[in-house]
């Protein structure tokens, strides 16, 4: 064998052990990632529904990932500045977010300008938690059962102050829904999260809102707010003695909300299986679902987690919401 021959040899041997030490060694994103603390923006104020919800999954998901999570609040546009800001980021998963009902169904029936696609911007890591809706009062509001409450917004609605987070948001979606089929105008006062709002319903600075359950319970477990009726088909376990809005008598409003965990689109595969495994953990870890389930959260079960699960959520929630509050919005 000439030398030029012996060369092309060694080379070539050289070449099919690379081959098999590369095809048996992690790629440098899956065995680096992640290397860094994690953004997990909220897009509100600190200390409303999808506030809580972040800081109950975030040490878990962070402990399974064996990296700090931050939580990061920006706040504005009914959770649409936050979002949005987001989704910017580059997509390598060290930025993700928690959109919920109002950020990823109901905005692009309300913004005309929408600067994201619910749908196609992102990718859909999954559900972190479903949260039933309920319609609160301060606690001296001068009605004793929904029905009352109904009559006397119906007759005086513009004397009466609807607090909610945000054009878009959970609580003005629901709350839009609401005041449409009651035929009700009260005097909108909107806030940058509905923990700030929540605040001046318990001091009694506005009259009433539509809120997710997880930002409810406290206060009405403390008997600082009243609570009217559960917008779901079965009473709530969390809170047993509050009726159901078909019971109340209020049949045709039944809506509940969900939070769920997005990141920027065209994540590395190995990076969204860790995150969405780093969910998956934080879901089955017993000090998390007895955290949720005590504030009335609903877990998702094991269809409706995952990413293929809440992209087909977004999109249905796009497709309900758009048609409800365009009629909402005529009807104001």
């Amino acid at each position: 064998m000439s030398a030029l021959d012996r060369s092309r040899a060694l080379l070539a041997a050289a070449l099919a052990v690379g081959a098999v030490l590369s095809a048996s060694v992690p790629t440098m994103a899956e065995e680096g990632y992640p290397d860094r603390p994690i953004a997990l923006v909220v897009p509100f104020a600190a200390g409303g529904p999808t506030d809580t919800i972040a800081r109950i999954i975030a040490p878990s998901m962070a402990k399974a990932l064996g990296q700090t999570i931050r939580i990061e609040n920006i706040s504005g546009g009914g959770g649409t500045t936050g979002i949005t800001e987001a989704s910017r980021a580059k997509p390598d998963g060290y930025t993700i977010m928690v959109g919920h009902m109002g950020t990823h169904g109901a905005a692009p029936a309300l913004f005309r300008t929408l600067k994201y696609d619910p749908a196609r911007t992102f990718d859909p890591i999954g559900v972190a938690a479903g949260t039933p809706v309920l319609v609160v009062a301060r606690k001296d509001f001068p009605a004793s059962d929904l029905k009352g409450f109904i009559e006397t917004l119906q007759t005086k609605g513009a004397t009466y102050s609807q607090a909610h987070a945000g054009v878009g948001s959970v609580s003005h979606s629901t709350g839009m829904l609401f005041d449409a089929m009651v035929n009700a105008k009260p005097t909108f006062v909107v806030y940058r999260g509905t923990g700030p709002a929540m605040n001046d319903l318990v001091s009694g600075q506005v009259d009433f809102m539509t809120d997710q359950i997880v930002n409810v319970v406290p206060h009405l477990k403390a008997g600082t707010i009243r609570a009217y009726a559960i917008a779901t088909p079965e009473r709530s376990p969390a809170l047993p003695d509050v009726p159901t809005t078909r019971e109340a008598g209020l049949p045709g409003f039944e809506v509940s909300a969900w939070n769920a965990v997005f990141a920027p689109k065209n994540l590395p595969k190995d990076v969204r299986a860790k995150l969405v495994g780093a969910l998956d953990a934080a879901l089955d870890d017993p000090t998390v679902r007895e955290r949720l389930l005590k504030l009335g959260g609903k877990i998702p079960t094991g269809s409706e987690r995952g990413p293929a699960a809440l992209q087909k959520l977004v999109e249905s929630e796009v497709a309900r919401w758009t048609p409800a509050l365009s009629a909402a919005v005529d009807n104001q």
